[in-house]
C-alpha cells in the first residue's frame, strides 16, 4: 500500500512498476473490508442507534499509509422503512475493531502475533475487565514487554491488579531501568515490598538505578550493556550484538573493560562501535579496534546534558562512567526520547493532524 500514490475511479495509480503476484493469506488481526466490514451491524456512539456499515473509504495519510477513515452507514428502522446514510468517522461507531470482535481467547492469539507496542496500544483501548481478563492471560515475559510499552499511568493501575508475587516476577522480568521507573512512581513502602519479593540478582541492579534521578544519566541508563574483555575477539563481539534480544541502540556499540565484566565493571578502557567491527578481521583483538576518545557521561549527568551528548557526537547509546573509572550502565536514546516527550506519548501514538479514528486498511 506505501507505493500506492492514487485511488481513481478507473485507475489505481503507484510508485513503482512492481506489484507482488503472492496470494493474500489474511492474518488473526485483519478484517476484509468486502466481506467482513460492508453489511456489518454496527452501534452508533452518538445516541446508541443500531445502523449497518453501506460503504467505506480509504484515505492516504500524511505518513502515505491508507486508511479506512469514514464509513457509510444506514440506521436501522422497525418495519419496511430504512434509515438514512451518514458518512461518520471510523471512531463513531463500535463492533468493528479487533477488540469489538475477539473474545478473550481470540485477543490473546492476536497479540502474540503483534509487536508489544502494538499489545500496548490495543490494550490502552480495552475496557478495564477485559484488561484484566488479558494481563491474567499473558505469561511474565510477555507481560513485561508489554508493561514497558504503557503509559505510567497505565503501568500502575495494571500492577495494582496484579498480586504481590506475580507484580514483583514481572517487575523483575522488565528491563531494570524500566522497572525502577515503575518503582519510582509508586509510594515508598509498596515499592520496598515489592523489591524484597524480587530475586537478589533481579532487585540488585534496579536498587542501584534508584539512586538516581530518573532525570539523570544514572536514572537513564540500563546496567546491562554489551561488555567485553580486552582479549575478546571481534568475532566474540559480533556474536554478543547479533543477539535479537538485544535493542538496537544498545547493539551499537560494545564496552570493553577490565575483569569483572558486571557493572559496576572493572577499569573502564573505551568502546568499539559496531560499524566499526564490521570492517576488521575477526581474529583480531576488541582492544585494538577501541574509541577511547570517546567522552563519557557522569551519573549525575543532567537530561540536558544528556541529549546535548547523543546531537554532539551522533550516538544512539553512550556509556556512564564513575569518577574511579568503573562502567555502570549505558544511557540509548529511546530512553532519552522516552524522557523528553510528553508523559502521555503513549497515549498519543495515532498522528493527532490525521484523520479522526482511522485505521489502517
Amino acid at each position: 500500500m506505501l507505493r500506492v500514490t492514487a485511488i481513481d475511479p478507473g485507475v489505481v495509480t503507484m510508485a513503482t512498476g512492481r506489484v507482488s503476484m503472492r496470494g493474500f493469506h489474511q492474518r488473526p488481526n485483519e478484517a476484509l473490508v468486502v466481506g467482513q466490514i460492508l453489511d456489518a451491524r454496527v452501534r452508533l456512539v452518538e445516541g446508541g442507534d443500531d445502523a449497518v456499515v453501506v460503504d467505506a473509504a480509504i484515505e492516504p495519510t500524511r505518513s502515505r499509509d491508507w486508511v479506512v477513515g469514514r464509513l457509510a452507514v444506514r440506521t436501522r428502522r422497525h418495519g419496511l422503512r430504512r434509515g438514512p446514510v451518514q458518512v461518520l468517522p471510523w471512531s463513531a461507531a463500535t463492533g468493528l475493531t479487533l477488540t469489538d470482535r475477539q473474545g478473550t481467547e481470540g485477543l490473546l492469539a492476536v497479540f502474540e502475533t503483534m509487536r508489544a507496542a502494538d499489545v500496548a496500544a490495543a490494550l490502552a483501548e480495552l475496557p478495564q475487565k477485559r484488561q484484566h481478563e488479558v494481563i491474567d492471560g499473558l505469561d511474565d515475559e510477555r507481560l513485561a514487554d508489554v508493561f514497558e510499552e504503557l503509559s505510567e499511568a497505565d503501568q500502575k493501575e495494571l500492577l495494582a491488579h496484579l498480586d504481590a508475587e506475580r507484580a514483583a516476577d514481572v517487575l523483575g522480568a522488565m528491563s531494570p531501568d524500566d522497572a525502577a521507573d515503575l518503582l519510582h512512581e509508586l509510594p515508598g513502602t509498596e515499592s520496598d515490598a515489592l523489591l524484597a519479593l524480587m530475586e537478589p540478582d533481579e532487585s540488585a541492579p534496579v536498587r542501584r538505578l534508584m539512586r538516581y534521578s530518573s532525570d539523570t544519566a544514572g536514572g537513564l541508563m540500563t546496567p546491562e550493556p554489551i561488555v567485553l574483555r580486552p582479549d575478546a575477539t571481534v568475532a566474540e563481539a559480533l556474536a554478543r550484538i547479533r543477539n535479537p534480544d538485544i535493542p538496537p541502540a544498545l547493539a551499537s556499540m560494545v564496552f570493553v573493560c577490565r575483569p569483572p565484566s558486571a557493572t559496576p565493571t572493572g577499569r573502564y578502557l573505551g568502546c568499539a562501535h559496531a560499524q566499526r567491527l564490521l570492517r576488521e578481521a575477526p581474529f583480531e583483538l576488541v582492544a585494538g579496534v577501541l574509541d577511547t576518545d570517546l567522552a563519557q557521561l557522569s551519573p549525575d549527568a543532567s537530561l540536558g546534558e544528556v541529549t546535548r551528548y547523543f546531537a554532539a557526537y551522533n550516538l544512539v547509546a553512550g556509556p556512564v562512567v564513575d569518577g574511579e573509572e568503573h562502567l555502570l550502565g549505558a544511557v540509548t536514546v529511546d530512553d532519552v526520547l522516552d524522557h523528553l516527550l510528553p508523559p502521555d506519548w503513549r497515549d498519543r501514538l495515532t498522528d493527532p493532524d490525521g484523520p479522526e479514528g482511522e485505521r489502517d486498511a
